[in-house]
């Protein structure tokens, strides 16, 4: 028997729609995220996802084969289960990927050594496969700016402090902006660091949930919707901070990382660290999505802010001082 998760009218017409247009029978659908549906098949699951733009579809495929034949196997790859593709829903386009069975007993996370370093040791096979592509790739990619990226994330957040004093104290927030300011201008005088001699398409988003641990124990990379051209010491710098946390914000434990430690060195690294990108992006996207009447929603943003202020504030003074050395 056919059954439909959720009594979302939505959902009811998306099976219906695949039920006609796949070449395998489906027996149910089940959402994950948003645009992301698990399908169970006959056979073995599949998984839906959606995209506003054909063009970004395309790109998505193209890049993941391309991973594939370059022998990057811990991703997936786009399944060719449509009759007549694309599959087209209410102004989104749908591709069928790959599933990856996940271990429920070991999930991925930033919470410990190993994990951390695995995710390194996979985020350097991912650059290592990628810088082969990214001459194929420069026609369709946008080329990443890190410095345009932080500057627009500072302003939005500027923008927002009208609603977010009403959840911190003004002192936590002037200190948090200065941060900011002086990483900013650090690297408007120490930005060489970001121009490769070897560009690489990153990821772009490495937060651990695109991180996923196989039932063979295997490390897989998912979601590529942020990918672009550009040094993969910015894909180190995001790491870096997604990781921080984990690390009560301790510089001396960053430097145990060897695939970081190199870059400790750079001064053009040391003020991109400083800046509180996390911070930014998380109040940002909580008040676009007015998000901030949710108690658990601001919870989390404030554990990130608050909570974590005073070892992000000695950590802040700890690189200032490896900048004056």
């Amino acid at each position: 028997m056919n059954k439909v998760s959720g009594d979302d009218l939505f959902l009811n017409r998306l099976f219906s729609y695949l039920q006609e247009e796949l070449v395998i029978p489906i027996e149910s659908i089940q959402p994950i995220r948003k645009n992301v549906y698990l399908l169970q098949t006959s056979n073995q699951p599949v998984v839906i996802k959606g995209f506003n733009e054909l063009g970004k579809l395309q790109i998505q495929k193209a890049f993941t084969s391309s991973l594939r034949q370059e022998g990057f196997t811990q991703s997936y790859t786009f399944q060719n289960l449509e009759m007549e593709p694309p599959l087209y829903l209410d102004g989104t386009f749908y591709g069928c990927l790959e599933y990856i069975p996940q271990s429920s007993r070991n999930p991925f996370s930033y919470g410990t050594e190993e994990e951390r370093k695995d995710g390194l040791s996979l985020l350097g096979e991912f650059h290592q496969t990628t810088r082969k592509l990214s001459r194929r790739y420069q026609t369709v990619l946008k080329e990443y700016n890190l410095m345009v990226k932080w500057r627009e994330r500072a302003a939005r957040f500027i923008n927002n402090v009208s609603i977010i004093k009403f959840f911190v104290q003004q002192e936590i927030l002037n200190e948090i902006m200065e941060w900011a300011d002086f990483s900013l201008k650090g690297l408007e005088l120490e930005n060489a660091f970001l121009k490769a001699n070897e560009q690489a398409i990153l990821h772009g988003d490495l937060a651990h949930h695109n991180m996923i641990r196989g039932l063979n124990n295997q490390l897989y990379m998912i979601d590529f919707d942020l990918i672009s051209i550009g040094n993969p010491v910015c894909d180190y710098l995001q790491y870096c901070n997604r990781i921080l946390p984990n690390l009560d914000w301790s510089l001396d434990e960053l430097f145990k990382y060897e695939q970081i430690r190199p870059y400790l060195d750079n001064r053009g690294f040391l003020y991109a660290l400083l800046f509180p990108t996390d911070i930014f992006r998380e109040w940002n996207r909580l008040i676009k999505d007015r998000q901030y009447t949710s108690t658990f929603q601001v919870r989390q943003v404030l554990d990130l802010t608050v909570r974590q202020f005073f070892s992000r504030q000695s950590f802040v003074e700890q690189v200032k001082l490896l900048l004056k050395g």
